[in-house]
C-alpha cells in the first residue's frame, strides 16, 4: 500500500527554506572562492539555497564539506554552524540516513552556545525546528518555530517549518493559516507547493494538481523541478491515473536519475498498469537510494502480491528489525496487518497520546484496533480520517471494512466503493480484497431511495474542487445478508 505519511520531500522543502534564511551571511566566505570563479558546487548549493529551492545532492555534501573545512578556523561563525546543521539534516530526509541528524543537533546547539537564542539566532532555531520535523517530534518544531515567529513575524522561511509541523500534529486550521501568511509574504515554488499540499489536505484535486503545475514552472534547480514533478505523480497516482503518475515520474528521473521519491512512484505505477517485473525493479533501485520505511513495506506487499514469498519476508524482516526514524505509522500498518495487531495498536496509541493527531495516525489506529478485533472503537478513529478532508483510497477502504465488521453494510458499501473509484490499484494487496469485499456485500437493497444507493461500478472518482461530502450516511441492511468478519491478517 502507498502510506499516507507526510511526504518527505516536503520536510525537505522546508529544511531548504531554513538554509535560504542563512544563505546570503556566508556565500563571500566559501572556502577557496574568487570573484571570477566559476561557481563550484558547494556554491550552487547556497544559490540554490537563496532561491529557498532544493540544491543537487552532490552539491549539497560540497556545501557540508566546505562548511566543515571553514569551521576549523572560524568556530565563532554561529551562522555557519546554523547552515551546516541544515544541510546535515536535509542531507539526511534525501538520502533516508537518520545518522545525519545527531550531526546536525551538534552543529545547531554549536551555534546557540556562540550565539544564545535569547540574544537572537533565529537561524539556528528554526534549524532545530526542521530537525525535530525530521525526527518526527511535531511539538518541539511548532515551539522552535512559533519563538521565531513571534520574534519575526515576517520572517517567511519560519512558515514551511510551522506547516510540517501542525500537519504532523493534526492542527490542520494553524496549517492553512500558516500557509495563507507565506503566501502574502513569499512567492516562488516553494510557496506553490504548500499551496498544492493545503489542497490535497482539504481534498481540492483540481486546485492541487493547479498549483503542482505551477511549482513545476517556478522551480529554480533541477532537484526542485523533479520534486514538484513527483508531486504532480503522486497526485495523478491518488487520482487513480497511473499512466500520467508514469509520464510525470519519467520526466522527473531525466532530470536526477536517481530521484527516491520518483523510482517508488514509478515502480507503484507499473505495477498498477500491470508490468510487475519493471515495477520491482524500481522498487529495488529506490530502496538502494532511499531505504524509507514506507519503501521497504509497499515493496514487501508487491513482492507478496505476485507469490515472490521469500523476497516479501525479507523485505518485512527489514523492516521489523530495522532502525528507523519518524515511522510510528508505517510500523504500525505492518504490524497490524503482517505482525502483531496489539503492538501496532500500543505504538499507535502511544502516538496519539503525544499529541500527534494527524489524518495518518487516526487512520492506522483505527486500523489496528479493527484487526486487534474492536471494530466499535477503531470507526472513531476511522471516522477522523476521512471527514478531514483527505480524499484516500486507502483511508476509505479501511473504513468500510471497519462499517463492515459492525454489520453497518450501506456506509461499507459507500466507503468500499469509494475506495476502488478514487484509485482502483490502491494497494497490490488490498485493492484486491476491497474488490472482493464489494461483490460479497452485492448490491445495495431494492428499496433504498435512488438518491443514496452508491454506485459500484462507476468510473474513477471526479476531480472537482469542491470539498468532499460527508461520508457518514448509513443505510439498513437487509436481513438475509451475513455479518462480515474481518478480513484474515496476511502471513508476514
Amino acid at each position: 500500500m502507498k502510506t499516507e505519511n507526510v511526504s518527505r520531500t516536503v520536510l525537505a522543502g522546508g529544511v531548504a527554506a531554513v538554509l535560504a534564511a542563512t544563505a546570503l551571511l556566508y556565500v563571500p566566505e566559501l572556502v577557496g572562492r574568487t570573484p571570477a570563479a566559476a561557481p563550484g558546487p558547494a556554491e550552487r548549493a547556497a544559490d540554490a539555497a537563496n532561491a529557498g529551492a532544493q540544491a543537487a545532492l552532490p552539491d549539497l555534501v560540497a556545501l557540508i564539506g566546505d562548511r566543515e573545512e571553514w569551521l576549523k578556523d572560524h568556530p565563532g561563525d554561529e551562522a555557519s554552524w546554523a547552515v551546516l546543521g541544515a544541510a546535515y539534516t536535509e542531507r539526511g530526509l534525501r538520502r533516508a540516513d537518520a545518522a545525519d541528524f545527531p550531526r546536525a543537533e551538534s552543529a545547531l546547539k554549536r551555534s546557540l552556545a556562540v550565539l544564545p537564542a535569547a540574544k537572537g539566532n533565529p537561524d539556528a532555531q528554526l534549524g532545530l525546528a526542521a530537525l525535530a520535523n525530521a525526527r518526527g517530534d511535531w511539538k518541539s518544531a511548532k515551539e522552535w518555530a512559533e519563538r521565531v515567529r513571534a520574534a519575526q513575524p515576517k520572517r517567511w522561511s519560519a512558515y514551511p517549518v510551522l506547516i510540517d509541523a501542525y500537519n504532523g500534529l493534526g492542527d490542520y486550521k494553524a496549517a492553512e493559516k500558516a500557509t495563507e501568511t507565506l503566501t502574502e509574504l513569499h512567492s516562488g515554488a516553494v510557496v506553490a507547493a504548500r499551496s498544492a499540499q493545503l489542497n490535497r489536505n482539504r481534498g481540492y484535486r483540481e486546485d492541487a494538481g493547479a498549483a503542482a503545475l505551477d511549482a513545476v514552472a517556478l522551480a529554480e534547480t533541477r532537484a526542485d523541478k523533479a520534486a514538484a514533478l513527483a508531486r504532480l505523480g503522486d497526485l495523478a497516482w491518488e487520482r487513480g491515473e497511473p499512466a500520467e503518475a508514469l509520464a510525470q515520474y519519467g520526466t522527473a528521473l531525466e532530470l536526477v536519475r536517481d530521484h527516491g521519491p520518483s523510482l517508488a512512484g514509478r515502480a507503484r505505477a507499473l505495477a498498477a498498469l500491470g508490468r510487475p517485473q519493471e515495477a520491482v525493479r524500481d522498487w529495488q533501485a529506490a530502496l538502494r537510494v532511499l531505504p524509507l520505511p514506507e519503501y521497504v513495506l509497499e515493496a514487501a506487499e508487491l513482492d507478496e502480491s505476485l507469490g515472490l514469498s521469500g523476497d516479501a519476508r525479507t523485505l518485512y524482516d527489514r523492516l521489523r528489525n530495522g532502525s528507523w526514524v519518524r515511522a510510528e505509522v508505517v510500523l504500525g500498518l505492518f504490524e497490524a496487518d503482517h505482525g502483531e495487531p496489539a503492538e501496532a495498536v500500543r505504538r499507535l496509541r502511544a502516538e496519539w497520546a503525544r499529541g500527534h493527531r494527524s489524518v495518518q495516525v487516526a487512520d492506522a489506529l483505527g486500523w489496528a484496533l479493527y484487526r486487534s478485533g474492536e471494530p466499535k472503537e477503531a470507526l472513531e478513529y476511522a471516522r477522523k480520517a476521512t471527514d478531514e478532508g483527505l480524499r484516500s483510497a486507502l483511508f476509505a477502504y479501511h473504513r468500510g471494512e471497519i462499517e463492515r465488521a459492525l454489520a453497518d453494510l450501506g456506509p461499507a458499501r459507500r466507503h468500499l466503493a469509494e475506495a476502488l473509484r478514487l484509485n482502483p490499484d490502491f494497494s497490490p494487496l488490498l485493492a484486491a480484497r476491497a474488490k472482493e469485499a464489494v461483490a460479497a456485500l452485492g448490491e445495495p437493497p431494492n428499496d433504498l431511495p435512488p438518491d443514496v444507493r452508491p454506485d459500484l461500478s462507476g468510473p474513477p472518482a471526479s476531480t472537482s474542487t469542491s470539498a468532499p461530502a460527508s461520508t457518514s450516511t448509513s443505510a439498513s441492511a437487509s436481513a438475509s445478508t451475513p455479518t462480515p468478519t474481518p478480513a484474515v491478517r496476511p502471513s508476514a
